[in-house]
């Protein structure tokens, strides 16, 4: 079992930055993959960014040059950097991690930017 909880989002203007946090816990040593995905009204969820088993980085297009996603390992942390930040980027964030064959879920935060 692999727990997630997110902090930060919010309401920014257009062009405006946000940083969100994603806090993993339970057996983190089983997480294949870790990451961000957002799912906008009326939208599929889609993947923003994440980090494979191998290190290796992956973003959405609309998001490349934008967003950056890091982490800390001894906070069992993954964060998203959000910056130049546009309406379309208005969606719920979730914090995903996928760990034998199971995708977990943060509960989501919300992201609202303004025109």
């Amino acid at each position: 079992q692999v727990q997630l909880v997110e902090s930060g989002g919010g309401l920014v203007q257009a062009g405006g930055s946000l940083r969100l946090s994603c806090a993993a816990s339970g057996s983190i040593f089983s997480i294949y993959s870790l990451g961000w995905y957002r799912q906008a009204p009326g939208k599929q969820r889609e993947l923003v960014a994440h980090f494979t088993s191998g290190g290796s980085t992956n973003y959405a297009d609309s998001v490349k040059g934008r967003f950056t996603i890091s982490r800390d390992n001894a906070k069992s942390s993954v964060y998203l950097q959000m910056n130049s930040l546009k309406p379309e980027d208005t969606a719920v964030y979730y914090c995903h991690a996928f760990s034998r064959s199971v995708d977990y879920w943060g509960q989501g935060t919300q992201v609202t930017v303004s025109s």
